[in-house]
């Protein structure tokens, strides 16, 4: 293998253990996982690892909170298998999903600032009824076939309430929003399935404006993440050019 590999320098599983909080069975695992070289064996059998075998560690711990442990996991044992292309590729698709994400928020963001908010105490004219808008004025309001709300709330994107006496459909204002916000993502070309995550989570934070707080997190976590895979990317090639 790699030059380091026979530098002379023995380390326990207890040192690389300890060397990065882990338990000693931990590291023995991550071996047997493909994460770390082979160990050497004693003449009695007992593991014994390199400083190399430190640094497969090393960049095992900080690719995972960048692309989490699975992908991980493949990626150092693509490296330590020689098939280093393999090891890129699953970067690449970690970095597209990233991106992808990204573009996802943007979505969500672009969407509710098209969102005129129409004030409680102004009548909509598309109210048809008592505390609520009935399926036809809401599609003619949207631009959209009453069909495609039919759609929608079989997906879960918008939740009507029945008249009690006449069976129609009655959007109540959450639902007028939450047909709004449907309408503006599908707009820029989100599939439904897509959608529906969105919506809830617009439904758990209560609305629109507690929103903004969950955005802001949504925000943090991305860029926490691109910096993780930053990290990442400096362990494992520091770890690549100790292989040789």
């Amino acid at each position: 293998m790699g030059r380091n590999l026979q530098n002379g320098e023995r380390l326990r599983p207890v040192d690389l253990a300890r060397r990065h909080g882990l338990s000693t069975q931990a590291v023995r695992n991550y071996e047997e996982a493909g994460i770390l070289p082979t160990a050497g064996r004693t003449a009695h059998g007992y593991r014994t690892y390199t400083p190399l075998h430190a640094r497969a560690l090393g960049a095992f711990l900080a690719l995972v909170p960048g692309h989490g442990h699975q992908t991980a996991t493949s990626i150092m044992r693509a490296v330590n298998e020689g098939v280093v292309d393999e090891a890129f590729r699953l970067i690449d698709e970690s970095h597209a999903q990233l991106l992808e994400d990204r573009r996802t928020l943007q979505a969500v963001e672009s969407a509710l600032r098209d969102l005129e908010p129409t004030p409680a105490s102004e009548p909509d004219a598309a109210v048809s009824g008592p505390g609520g808008t009935f399926i036809g004025p809401l599609a003619g309001k949207l631009g959209i076939r009453s069909a495609t709300l039919r759609k929608w709330e079989r997906a879960g994107l918008v939740r009507p309430r029945r008249d009690p006496r006449t069976g129609y459909r009655v959007y109540d204002e959450a639902d007028v929003r939450d047909a709004r916000l449907a309408h503006q993502l599908r707009r820029g070309g989100y599939l439904l399935e897509q959608i529906a995550p969105l919506i809830a989570q617009v439904r758990a934070a209560g609305g629109l404006e507690p929103l903004e707080t969950a955005l802001r997190d949504w925000h943090g976590r991305l860029s926490a993440r691109g910096r993780a895979m930053l990290a990442g990317a400096a362990e494992l090639e520091a770890y690549l050019r100790d292989r040789g």
